[in-house]
């Protein structure tokens, strides 16, 4: 008798530890359905709001592909990241394609700036073949209106060809941050990729572009006010990189070369502009200061014109960029050469 009172006192001990048992995971099963809409937002902003592909030193990597995308992409990004320009100082972009060490790097990046628009013919190609499912490639000239290749103000459309070989035909004129606003809006689109890779530091991000967005805007002041007191419109250059400058400020191209400036014209061209320079009293002839200038200079000799660099900042010299030459220092420089040119 004694054995089975107590052999009931273990089993209801026994159930009481259960129910109490059952009534604890109750209870935790009741907060964890309480808090699970909270975790799932949090999962949401972290995984979709912002990428988290900081690196050691809690900078993002940051490759661009042609020099004016690099000096964008460190003006917005400051000291949160880490740029790596993958065309070498004094490099014409047109010319160049990147080697499998460049593509290697570019595949452990976590964002990739380029133009578009045509001025990068490798990068299609180039992203299919990276498997890196977290590399954020951003366009920048997307919400550009283009203008065409052939549109390019008295330009000879001549680009058949280019140093390697390859064709290189373009439908529209690539260069389109020689306009200040369009440069407006490939540094807004280099500001919101940033934002969306680093979130955390987006009030940074957007304080760069609004300083420098405000310089824009006082350049182009700047180039509207001295176009409006030019005593002629019209630019000899080298070749017919200058569509989207000329279209701002009321100027006109009369170019030797196509879009690419990297074949050289034939004799009737030669000739057609040497007559033009004669006939028109043209002061100077541009070169771009990358590409070869003796085209120009002949012309010079033969008309008595000099010559001068107009930078369709495609790229710059070591020795600029050891100077700190950026976007706004030579866009100030073409202002200069232009006035003395067209005053």
């Amino acid at each position: 008798m004694f054995a089975r009172e107590q052999t009931l006192t273990e089993n209801m001990e026994f159930t009481d530890e259960r129910i109490e048992c059952c009534k604890t995971k109750k209870k935790y099963k009741n907060l964890f359905a309480a808090f699970l809409p909270v975790l799932l937002v949090l999962f949401l902003l972290t995984s979709c709001g912002s990428v988290d592909v900081k690196n050691e030193d809690g900078k993002i990597t940051v490759y661009t592909s042609f020099y004016t995308m690099y000096d964008f992409a460190l003006k917005i990004g400051g000291d949160k990241v880490n740029v790596v320009n993958m065309i070498p100082p004094g490099m014409e972009p047109h010319d160049w394609e990147p080697s499998p060490k460049d593509i290697a790097g570019l595949s452990e990046a976590d964002l990739f700036i380029y133009s578009g628009a045509g001025m990068e013919g490798w990068v299609g190609k180039v992203l299919e073949s990276i498997k890196n499912d977290n590399l954020i490639a951003v366009e920048t000239s997307k919400e550009i209106t283009l203008e065409s290749a052939d549109h390019a103000h008295g330009s000879h459309d001549g680009d058949t060809g280019h140093k390697t070989g390859h064709s290189h035909v373009h439908e529209h004129d690539p260069h389109v941050w020689l306009n200040p606003m369009n440069a407006k809006l490939q540094m807004k689109a280099i500001k919101d990729a940033l934002i969306r890779v680093d979130a955390e530091n987006s009030r940074y991000y957007e304080e760069n572009y609004e300083y420098y967005a405000g310089k824009l805007d006082e350049l182009d002041k700047k180039y509207r006010e001295a176009a409006a007191s030019f005593s002629r419109k019209e630019i000899v250059v080298s070749h017919a990189a200058y569509g989207y400058l000329c279209s701002a400020y009321g100027l006109k191209q009369v170019a030797l070369e196509g879009i690419a400036g990297s074949s050289e014209p034939d004799a009737a061209r030669m000739a057609e502009i040497t007559k033009y320079v004669r006939d028109n009293d043209i002061r100077v002839i541009f070169y771009d200061g990358i590409s070869s200038s003796k085209v120009a200079e002949a012309i010079a000799r033969e008309t008595g014109a000099k010559t001068e660099i107009l930078s369709p900042l495609e790229g710059i010299g070591a020795r600029d960029l050891e100077e700190g030459k950026d976007y706004f220092a030579i866009m100030e420089q073409n202002l200069k050469v232009l006035t003395d040119a067209l005053k």
